[in-house]
């Protein structure tokens, strides 16, 4: 399979913690602690291959409040080259913007972010910390693919199996529905 290229792909925004850095990973061995700006990060090389694999049928894209750090520290890690990088410090809502419910205040704060990224691109996004609401109704549409992870596992072959076996793809015209 030839690789696509970065338009024609789909996006997959990934977050670091609890996705690529879990709390509990079983079995640890997998793991290699490392020190990055004072903090303590797990990262397997496992994961780094799997990303690399990812990579030929969607655009990697860090969506984490790592922003460029991640590329700066976690990316060489991880054996991977920079990523485009979703900015959500400082992100000031915008007209158009979907409306978050008052509980969904912290788990759907990277959504306008990510929306306002994707430009009507279709995408996947992997995170452990996303509302239910979107989960939900991501299922509706094939554009969109929102996969939550178990933040003390972390990412998991499934994972990458279920991305790689329906990658989202674009919607006919007129066949989207609401955020």
């Amino acid at each position: 399979m030839s690789p696509l290229s970065n338009l024609s792909k789909p996006l997959l925004f990934l977050d670091v913690d609890g996705v690529l850095n879990p709390a509990e990973p079983h079995p640890v061995t997998d793991f290699e602690a490392h020190t990055v700006l004072d903090f303590r990060v797990l990262l397997s090389a496992r994961h780094g291959e799997w990303l690399r694999e990812l990579g030929q049928v969607y655009e990697l894209c860090w969506a984490t409040t790592w922003e460029e750090d991640a590329n700066i520290h976690l990316a060489p890690l991880l054996g991977l080259a920079p990523l485009p990088v979703v900015r959500f410090a400082g992100y000031r809502p915008q007209p158009g913007d979907p409306r978050v419910r008052l509980m969904e205040l912290f788990s759907g704060a990277k959504w306008a972010p990510l929306l306002r990224h994707a430009n009507g691109r279709p995408f996947a996004w992997l995170d452990d910390v996303m509302p239910f609401r979107l989960v939900r109704n991501s299922l509706l549409r094939r554009d969109r693919l929102l996969l939550p992870v178990d933040p003390h596992q972390g990412l998991e072959r499934h994972h990458v199996d279920r991305l790689l076996s329906r990658p989202p793809r674009r919607l006919r015209p007129g066949g989207g529905r609401g955020n």
